[in-house]
Parts: C-alpha cells; sequence; structure tokens
C-alpha cells in the first residue's frame, strides 16, 4: 500500500474520531441543558430558529447567571417572607385581587432578597430559568392573570389558579440555594401543586378558592349535608298530610 493511501486512511480515521467526539460532546451538552433548565429547554427550541441557537442562548444565560451575585436567605428571613405569604393568603378571602397583586409583589421581593435583577419581567424569566425552570412556567401564568386582574379582567377560579402558580415558584426561592439539584427537590415537592393536592392544599387556595380559614369550613359543610337530608322525608309528609286534613276541616 502506497504512502499517499497511507496517509489518506490515516486523515480519514483522524476526521472520523473528530466526528464521533463532536457528537458525544453535542449530546452530553444537550442532555445537561435538558436536565438542567427542564421545559424550558423545549420552550427555548420552540422560539427559536433551530436547536443550536436554543442551546446557544440557554448557555449564555447559564454564563449571566454564574455572573451574579445569587444567595440562599437565611433561616431568619425566610420565616419573614413565609409569614408574608399567610398573610396574603388570608386577605385572598375577602379581596383576591388584591391578594393576587401582593403576591406578584412578594415574590419580586424574595427574589430581588436572593440577588436576582428584577428590573425587567422578561430578563427575570430568562434568569429564573436557569434555576428554576420546572416552574417557571408558574410563574409566567400567575403574572399574566395578575396583569388581566390589574385591569379586573380574571375570574375569581383564575385568582385562585395564580395564587397556586406564584407559590409553587414562592417556595422555591425561599428554599433553595439556587443550585440545579435543590431545584429539582424542590419540582417534586411542587408536584402536588398542579394536581391541587397534599400539603400544598391545606394552605393555599386551590380546592376552596380561599385560605387557610375557607379549608377549615369546608369539613364543617360535609357534615352539615347529611343533617339537611334527614329533615327531607319529614317535610315531604307534611306537605302531603296538608291536603288531606283541609278537606275535612281538621
Amino acid at each position: 500500500m502506497s504512502t499517499v493511501i497511507w496517509v489518506a486512511v490515516v486523515v480519514v480515521a483522524v476526521v472520523a474520531i473528530v466526528a464521533v467526539g463532536y457528537f458525544v460532546l453535542q449530546q452530553q451538552r444537550r442532555h445537561r441543558l435538558r436536565d438542567r433548565f427542564g421545559p424550558e429547554y423545549e420552550r427555548t427550541v420552540q422560539e427559536r430558529e433551530n436547536r443550536r441557537d436554543a442551546e446557544q442562548e440557554l448557555i449564555a444565560r447559564e454564563q449571566r447567571f454564574s455572573s451574579l451575585d445569587i444567595r440562599a436567605l437565611d433561616a431568619g428571613t425566610r420565616e419573614i417572607y413565609s409569614k408574608k405569604w399567610m398573610e396574603v393568603q388570608e386577605r385572598f378571602v375577602d379581596a383576591p385581587g388584591f391578594a393576587v397583586t401582593e403576591a406578584d409583589h412578594l415574590v419580586t421581593s424574595v427574589m430581588a432578597e436572593r440577588g436576582y435583577p428584577t428590573e425587567d419581567f422578561e430578563q427575570r424569566l430568562s434568569d429564573l430559568s436557569v434555576a428554576h425552570g420546572r416552574t417557571l412556567d408558574h410563574y409566567r401564568q400567575a403574572h399574566e392573570i395578575s396583569t388581566r386582574a390589574a385591569h379586573k379582567e380574571a375570574s375569581t377560579e383564575e385568582l385562585r389558579q395564580a395564587m397556586v402558580h406564584y407559590r409553587a415558584l414562592f417556595e422555591e426561592l425561599l428554599e433553595a440555594p439556587g443550585s440545579p439539584a435543590a431545584d429539582d427537590r424542590s419540582a417534586r415537592r411542587t408536584g402536588s401543586v398542579d394536581g391541587a393536592s397534599g400539603r400544598s392544599g391545606a394552605t393555599v387556595p386551590a380546592d376552596t378558592g380561599a385560605a387557610v380559614p375557607a379549608d377549615r369550613d369546608a369539613p364543617q359543610a360535609d357534615r352539615d349535608a347529611p343533617q339537611a337530608d334527614s329533615t327531607a322525608p319529614e317535610t315531604t309528609d307534611d306537605a302531603e298530610r296538608a291536603p288531606r286534613r283541609d278537606p275535612q276541616g281538621r
């Protein structure tokens, strides 16, 4: 075999190795981005012309995120915000629209406390997507309802959903130190929020459209129902007996 053929074989082999290596690295990067951004990965791909551009944008978000001074909250601050959230939930009973607006402000306040820039909503979404991609859509939906609520265009049910959505992100911001691993744990905890079940149902206006006081009333309503049914037969008998007495004058 001539030298030229050997050189050609070596070149082809090197090119093949480089191509395989590039493909493997690309797949690893794609898997990492999907794992970190969750649903935001597919959303970004759909919004961009191609997957390559979408992944480059997500990488740029990571680089920007690493330059931010994102910090965890201390225990005292977390306790203060938790109490504020309970107060907002309690106000939902009498003023749902006002409570949703307060919830929006409270989430923004926690973001600022954690070190996130909060001036621009779209930039907030971009920065949050790095560590909270799995619950970010909750924030989008809550903000959209809150905007309509400001113009009195949201129903009570929509306002209730907004509170549920806000809480999903609020709890992550309050508890997570901003790492993807903590984001995964928080996402599993907020899974019950989506279905308005589990422990979240006891404090979030998920099933009744009200906060904690309304939840305590629900069992009472269940107890009242059988009592109302038990009186129905007696009322019916009285109504049936009345016509029989009247014709006889008794």
